[in-house]
């Protein structure tokens, strides 16, 4: 609950928009249908089985996105918790198929990996889950065109991190490209920033907790 409420907090999501989940052993939790994050409960996170995607408790509707979340658990064995955002700048950034490249050197240390740009697809349905569990094999973040961003962590905190970056940095793309021509961190640059024990410090310490 608590990163739900974080993730209205920070604006990135209206109303009952968004979701999350995070994978306890063989199943998940992902957020009810239609509750907002400011106003969700415990029981308002229902659980589902990863492997057959039955859903254990029955007494609410799970956000019509579960089949995107299991997806991403089933290609990734690593990826404990998928957090799901209608951020504003970044969903404008990817709706005007524009790649966001690394911008600034958090972006590198806690994204970890590009951030692909995906075509915009009707959410809910298979075809949406495997554009989006297709992009998370190689990357931790997707920009959603006309919809939002995914991002998946080791945990919820993670996850929660690497979406208010990638917001950060289509907030960056934006207001550079307004007033010049955007730069982005150089592949040798990104390599180095990678390589430097602090970084891989800042990068381990985000897995921890919860």
């Amino acid at each position: 609950m608590r990163w739900g409420k974080r993730i209205a907090r920070e604006h990135l999501v209206v109303g009952p928009g968004g979701n999350i989940s995070a994978r306890i052993g063989k199943v998940m939790l992902i957020k009810a249908s239609g509750v907002p994050f400011e106003e969700a409960k415990g029981e308002d996170y229902i659980a589902a089985e990863i492997e057959s995607g039955r859903v254990v408790e029955k007494a609410r509707r799970p956000s019509s996105e579960l089949p995107m979340h299991l997806a991403c658990y089933r290609v990734r064995g690593d990826v404990r918790a998928v957090v799901h955002t209608h951020s504003p700048f970044a969903t404008g950034v990817g709706s005007a198929g524009v790649s966001l490249g690394p911008i600034f050197p958090d972006f590198v240390a806690v994204i970890d990996s590009e951030v692909l740009t995906l075509p915009f697809v009707i959410p809910c349905g298979e075809e949406f889950a495997q554009l989006v569990s297709g992009a998370i094999v190689k990357a931790n973040a997707a920009l959603l065109a006309n919809h939002g961003v995914v991002a998946v962590g080791a945990n919820l905190r993670e996850a929660f991190y690497r979406a208010m970056l990638v917001e950060a940095a289509a907030q960056s793309l934006v207001a550079g490209m307004a007033v010049g021509k955007i730069r982005f961190l150089s592949q040798e640059e990104v390599a180095t920033l990678r390589a430097l024990e602090k970084v891989q410090y800042r990068i381990d310490l985000l897995k921890k907790g919860s």
